[in-house]
């Protein structure tokens, strides 16, 4: 199963996160997600945990617990949607001025 962990304080370390779930079972990872342009937490993470009945009794023990100081929210991952990756909401052709044919040149 897969966990989402919100609201993480930024210096949490994913060894602080898996001790935290493995009071609950085994761990597969834990995984603190990191902002690759600063090299700082973005604030969530997300734990595997392979037993269903045991992931579903840490979040509910744990969301809205406290760790390092912030209350943390923690529940069940969904799968992203599959909307073509993080393009940044661009998508689409060019815009502004394209040239070409047309427009009334003539």
């Amino acid at each position: 199963m897969n966990i989402f962990v919100a609201k993480l304080n930024y210096s949490t370390q994913e060894e602080t996160l898996r001790e935290l779930f493995e009071s609950f079972g085994e761990v597969s990872s834990a995984k603190v997600i990191i902002d690759r342009e600063t090299d700082r937490s973005k604030g969530f993470g997300f734990v595997e945990m392979p037993n269903d009945e045991e992931g579903m009794n840490a979040i509910e023990q744990l969301n809205e617990s406290e760790l390092d100081g912030r209350t943390i929210v923690v529940k069940q991952a969904r799968p992203r949607e599959s909307n073509g990756g993080g393009g940044g909401g661009r998508g689409g052709y060019g815009g502004g001025n394209r040239g070409g044919y047309g427009g009334g040149r003539y």
